[in-house]
């Protein structure tokens, strides 16, 4: 070969390490963590997967909740078998412009590019990918045997280099140890793929033909490279109950033991008693009003669009809630009674406007210590449960989100339950002792009393009480007091006396009320400036 055709090839070939380094079309590939075009998939142990598992000729056995769609022999498994094919044979065609030794890692920085290993490799200790400033930077690397990950060995991702954009296609068994980081998309043609425990996989488990076995892992599929932003679905408009923490639209609302509120608490049919006023930092509706209707109406529009809403991922096995299962913005649906274990992770993807909803058709249990965990940029606000029954929060268990029950009782009885949020049943008692409901997103307009308001509060004296034919209403001169009323209900919340509060005093003639307890509430425009109880003793 003369020198200069050999300067000519050198020449070629430094230049094809920046041209040649192109992702392959994935097609329908970039929404699977785990898949076999011709060969089973299973898991053992605990693994969190959020992507599409399935396969188009065998079966996916062993999982638990999967935050994806599992696909087994379907339109989307065969569509995807496809897809896998032409991704494979494009990483195949590839032009390597290195050729490193078959030990990978060791502490080894790689820049962009295509690299090769005609033979068997070994991933040892740490690899580091190098993006050089590129978020488009491409990694591919081409291995001609078995590929295997010893114990601990990890990829890491620098100068922004992109998971989405590594890809790894290997001519036999793949087999990463325990305790490793793994990232990029894997393609194994004509073997399988094993993960094992403690192992993350930033990426993908694609086999053209052999099993995928996993054991205990973290597996997901990799954001950028024009996947789609999640942010779920719209969130509804809350009207008035936006107001309230704790709520039912028919039934009683009780409370237990020292708990304190961040939001209004009540019934629109029944009594709420039970709580402390001085731990309320809201407006505490003994009985029902205006305020309650309006919510009750308002509760029956934020369920009837949270029930119809359609989802998107399917969750197969409502027994097994929780468990460390981490969920993306979606709307998800559980098709039964539900049981909630150990900790659940939503992860808002960096997005803080990213929504969450929960669809149950059944009850919802906890056990002790049950934990919502919010991460990267999830917001209590964005998220919500709708419950087809009861719910029961057990002793010290962390809930986020605004809980809808439909005709179902809420029971959070137990001491250290915490919720960042709201909780309401469209008919059912509620029932809660020594909690906290501190919930952080309550309007600014809903705001349970101006100054004036809490003056009026103090300078408003009902007296006597008890009472036999009447009693009177004094409200003191300096008061800020306009358009004021007074509202007396009985025992199950039925109006049975409405009078203006025209003069400083009133007397407010008691004579046609049964001897029992009753519960009064002095309201203007619309705010509640008093409430209490009155005790007829004729």
């Amino acid at each position: 070969m003369s020198k200069f055709y050999a300067i000519a090839l050198l020449f070629l070939l430094c230049n094809f390490r920046d041209v040649i380094a192109q992702a392959p079309t994935m097609g329908t590939v970039i929404n699977y963590v785990l898949f076999s075009a011709n060969g089973s998939v299973s898991n053992s142990g605990i693994s969190q997967l959020t992507g599409n598992v399935g396969t188009n000729n065998g079966s996916s056995t062993g999982f638990g909740n999967v935050n994806g769609n599992m696909d087994d022999g379907n339109a989307a498994s065969s569509q995807c078998a496809v897809d896998l094919l032409i991704a494979y044979n494009q990483l195949a065609a590839a032009i390597p412009g290195f050729f490193p030794a078959p030990l990978l890692g060791n502490g080894d920085t790689l820049v962009p590019g295509v690299y090769s290993v005609m033979g068997a490799s070994t991933l040892n200790l740490n690899l580091t990918l190098d993006g050089q400033g590129d978020p488009n930077a491409v990694f591919i690397f081409q291995i001609g045997g078995s590929f295997s990950a010893n114990p601990g060995a990890k990829v890491k991702l620098i100068n922004g280099a992109m998971a989405c954009n590594v890809f790894w296609k290997v001519e036999g068994l793949v087999s990463i140890a325990a305790g490793c980081t793994m990232r990029g998309s894997i393609i194994a043609n004509n073997s399988a793929i094993e993960l094992n425990a403690n192992d993350t996989l930033e990426g993908r488990a694609l086999s053209t033909a052999g099993a995928v076995t996993v054991d205990g892992v973290l597996a997901y599929t990799p954001i950028g490279c024009g996947s789609p932003t999640l942010t779920g679905p719209n969130a509804p408009a809350l009207g008035s109950t936006a107001c309230y923490a704790i709520f039912s639209g028919s039934g009683a609302v009780t409370n237990g033991g020292v708990t304190t509120v961040n939001g209004d608490v009540g019934t629109n049919v029944g009594l709420t008693t039970g709580f402390d006023s001085l731990l309320v930092n809201g407006i505490l509706h003994p009985i029902p009003d205006g305020s309650t209707a309006n919510c009750a109406a308002d509760l029956l529009v934020v369920y009837n669009y949270l029930n119809i809403l359609p989802y998107d991922i399917e969750l197969l096995y409502p027994a097994q809630f929780g468990r460390n299962l981490v969920l993306t913005p979606h709307t998800y649906f559980l098709n039964g009674a539900t049981t909630f274990t150990d900790s659940l992770y939503l992860n808002a993807l960096g997005n803080p406007d990213a929504t969450f909803v929960i669809q149950i058709n059944g009850a919802l249990s906890t056990s002790t210590y049950a934990k919502v965990l919010l991460i990267n940029g999830a917001q209590a606000k964005n998220v919500y449960w709708k419950i087809e029954g009861a719910v029961e929060i057990l002793d010290y268990s962390i809930f986020c989100g605004t809980i809808v029950a439909n005709n179902g009782a809420v029971s959070i009885l137990n001491p250290g339950v915490v919720l960042d949020g709201r909780v309401f049943t469209t008919s059912g008692a509620v029932n809660t002792n020594a909690m906290a409901a501190v919930s952080t997103d309550i309007p600014g307009t809903c705001t349970p009393l101006s100054v004036d308001e809490a003056n009026a509060d103090a300078a408003i004296v009902v007296f006597p009480n008890p009472f036999h034919t009447s009693t009177t209403i004094t409200i003191r001169q300096d008061a800020v007091v306009a358009n004021a009323e007074v509202r007396v209900y009985n025992a199950l919340g039925a109006m049975v006396m409405r009078s203006a509060l025209l003069d400083p005093t009133t007397l407010l003639a008691t004579d046609r009320l049964l001897p029992g307890i009753y519960f009064y509430t002095i309201v203007a425009d619309d705010h509640t400036l008093k409430t209490g109880r009155l005790v007829s003793i004729q």
